[in-house]
């Protein structure tokens, strides 16, 4: 894969919703929380999402994501 080593696992995302009081975090949420870009953090939450560990959908203009339950 192109681009910067990555520096933070999927686990490690996948942990910081697992620990949220709120169950559904926002792209900006998780970049501040984990020091990504906005599109790092949306590049990195859609590639979960296609692997079915989140789920997304819009509210407004931007996704909301939480952890996909029955895919885990």
């Amino acid at each position: 894969m192109a681009g910067r080593k990555e520096t933070v696992t999927d686990e490690e995302i996948i942990s910081l919703f697992r620990n949220s009081d709120d169950p559904v975090l926002t792209t900006a949420e998780v970049a501040d929380e984990l020091g990504f870009t906005l599109t790092g953090a949306r590049k990195r939450l859609y590639s979960l999402e296609k692997v079915g560990n989140l789920s997304m959908k819009k509210a407004g203009n931007s996704p909301v994501w939480w952890i996909d339950e029955e895919n885990e």
